[in-house]
Parts: structure tokens; sequence; C-alpha cells
């Protein structure tokens, strides 16, 4: 049985390293933002942090600069 590999685009969380090629964001810039205790697009996972693919889609779209 192969793993079957899912779309960047269809996945609903993304490491920092995806969400950086994904968004043209650099990897410290998103760790600076996610490091706010009320970031809304962060998912921990024990050390390890993930991106909520909609929910920084939207932040995005509501900010004027980050």
């Amino acid at each position: 049985m192969s793993k079957k590999e899912v779309p960047i685009w269809e996945r609903s969380n993304l490491t920092l390293e995806e969400a950086a090629a994904y968004f043209g964001i650099g990897i410290n810039r998103l760790r600076e933002m996610t490091n706010d205790e009320n970031c809304k697009f962060v998912l921990w996972i024990g050390n390890k942090r993930m991106i909520k693919r909609k929910a920084l889609e939207k932040f995005l779209d509501e900010s004027y600069s980050i």
C-alpha cells in the first residue's frame, strides 16, 4: 500500500516550513507571530507548532501588514 500525499493547498494544518513556502512569509516571522499566546492560527502538538492554513489565510486577508 503506497502512502498518498495530500497537496499542500488541501491540508488543514501546515508545518512552519510548508506555511512559509505557501504564503511567502519567512519562517522566523511565522515563528514570531505564533509565539503570541492569543494567536488564533497556531496549533501546538506537544512542542511542535502547526499552522492552521484557513485561519492564517483569513488573518492575512484582514491584515494591512505583518
